[in-house]
């Protein structure tokens, strides 16, 4: 699957803004330590770049 994203919630989500919480639940980070294999496609970029403050991409 070459065309997929690791991505893992390292950072706690309370105090974020309503948006970037509603993001965090759109890719499936819920707790601190998830990791979601998502899509590699503009949507998912746009997701990553909107809260990249409080996740790691495992592999890109």
């Amino acid at each position: 699957m070459a065309n997929t994203v690791e991505i893992k919630l390292v950072k706690s989500l309370i105090g974020s803004k309503k948006d970037q919480i509603a993001t965090a639940n759109s890719l499936g980070l819920k707790k601190i330590g998830d990791v979601v294999t998502q899509p590699d496609n503009p949507q998912t970029q746009g997701k990553i770049k909107k809260i990249i403050h409080l996740i790691e991409v495992v592999n890109a």
